[in-house]
């Protein structure tokens, strides 16, 4: 894949030193990385770099805004954005202590291998637009 085709990842997470690794990891799989530790820096950067993001990869537990407040947003900005979401949280955690669920959106459990997250993100690129963008899962 030449350099203008490279698809490109808005990284979000709110541990400096996971954002420092996926990035790596994302980069040695050829992906364009731009990178984040809040939302709010994250939905600036998408202002600015809204039409180059082809898929978002947030943790789903984040202070502030939370990885799924954050897609909604940034979907506003960027029509058709995959979304990827991480937690180190196990989903029934998620749902008890932050009134997530998980069921039906894209979503890997942290921590993960390099070859997990490149199988997984590959696999959310490539799925038809409404099961990529987890149109079935609910906020409750």
């Amino acid at each position: 894949m030449d350099q203008e085709q490279r698809e490109t990842v808005l990284l979000v997470d709110d541990e400096p030193s996971v954002v420092a690794i996926v990035k790596k990891m994302l980069i040695r799989e050829g992906y364009t990385v731009l990178s984040a530790t809040d939302a709010e820096e994250a939905i600036q950067i998408a202002q600015a770099e809204g039409a180059r993001i082809d898929l978002l990869l947030t943790d789903i537990a984040m202070p502030q805004l939370n990885g799924r407040e954050l897609a909604d947003r940034l979907k506003s900005l960027r029509h058709g954005l995959r979304v990827l979401y991480t937690s180190g949280f196990m989903k029934e955690a998620l749902l008890k202590y932050y009134s997530i669920s998980i069921a039906g959106i894209p979503f890997l459990q942290k921590p993960f291998t390099e070859e997990a997250l490149a199988r997984k993100v590959r696999e959310v690129l490539d799925a038809p637009a409404a099961e990529a963008a987890g149109s079935g899962g609910e906020m409750r």
